[in-house]
């Protein structure tokens, strides 16, 4: 155990002797496992991307990175563990928008979401889709709001979990189109989808991957997609922006992150492994039959892409009338 002496004197390290310290840490790394906490239970096509990518940064980096599903909270336990986690690059966090840029504004949790963090790469964007009913008579958003206004107060749609990016799609968008809805509540897109589907409720903005089966199958019209620009997946689909809302947008993100103040050369070599690993062809086709789209970016470009995000779902927290506890 450090004596207080000690103690005193590591804090007053110089930058360049701290910056010394970490390369050499950094130097080493790895040289045993890296866990990789993943938020949600096994089996969601987010921990099949995390094993995917644990494999290939195995490959390239010659430790095994092992993948732990570490549920709860909607993923704030993963995040404040990791945020509690030494920073040498051996605990890492696969994020998703929620644990950073939804649940901080919503409710109190244990970590601060932008200085408790060192951004690596975002893994992918996820967009999601404006479904109906298919026995619906609605196959544009312009028929969808005309559909809407009709029923008054007396619209519902599916989402999957307050506050959750479901909800948070619709609302933004029903204030947009100046009708009125409600949120009817669900564990998950997957169960949120299957009620739409059996014509329960007529409509719900859904992840694109999986409304893209149920399209497929007949049973949903997707009307638009809620990123900036078509989705390669389903070129046909027109965008909500396009539809005459222009800047509508509502994506989410699997990225990978690190407990701040962990060693640079370990952040930036993380992220070019990353970058490699989503072209690689077995990981490129996963994540277009989920409906997602690669990013590969860079430590710079994925905290800016944070940033930019939280005050995007801060805004749409307020304009769902969520209060805040």
């Amino acid at each position: 155990m450090l004596s207080r002496r000690s103690f005193v004197a590591s804090l007053a390290l110089s930058p360049l002797t701290r910056s010394a310290a970490s390369a050499a840490i950094a130097g080493d790394w790895p040289r045993r496992p890296v866990r990789i906490l993943y938020p949600y239970a096994a089996g969601s096509s987010g921990d099949t991307t995390a094993r995917l990518l644990a494999a290939s940064l195995s490959e390239a980096l010659g430790q095994p990175f092992i993948v732990e599903d570490r549920t709860g909270a909607n993923g704030i336990l993963a995040a404040a563990s990791v945020a509690r986690s030494p920073a040498d690059g051996y605990t890492l966090f696969f994020a998703t928008t929620p644990q950073i840029s939804i649940s901080p504004v919503i409710s109190s949790v244990p970590y601060d979401p932008i200085k408790d963090f060192a951004p690596i790469s975002a893994v992918s964007m996820n967009p999601f889709a404006l479904v109906v009913n298919a026995k619906l008579p609605v196959h544009t958003v312009a028929e969808f709001v005309d559909f809407v206004r009709k029923q008054g107060k007396g619209f519902a749609y599916a989402e999957g979990g307050f506050g959750s990016i479901n909800h948070l799609a619709m609302a933004v968008f029903l204030d947009r189109a100046g009708v009125n809805g409600t949120n009817v509540s669900y564990k998950g897109n997957g169960p949120a989808l299957m009620d739409v589907v059996a014509g329960h409720l007529p409509a719900m903005f859904s992840l694109l991957g999986d409304a893209m089966v149920q399209a497929k199958a007949g049973t949903i019209h997707m009307l638009a997609v809620s990123s900036e620009h078509r989705s390669v997946q389903a070129l046909d689909i027109p965008t909500v922006a396009e539809s005459g809302y222009p800047g509508y947008q509502a994506l989410s993100w699997w990225g990978l992150l690190a407990p701040a103040r962990s060693p640079q050369s370990v952040i930036d070599r993380l992220a070019l492994e990353v970058g490699l690993a989503i072209k690689k062809e077995k990981i490129a086709s996963q994540l277009a039959d989920f409906g997602v789209e690669p990013v590969g970016n860079s430590p710079g470009e994925f905290a800016a892409m944070i940033l930019a995000d939280n005050a995007r779902w801060s805004q749409a927290v307020k304009v769902a009338g969520i209060e805040s506890h």
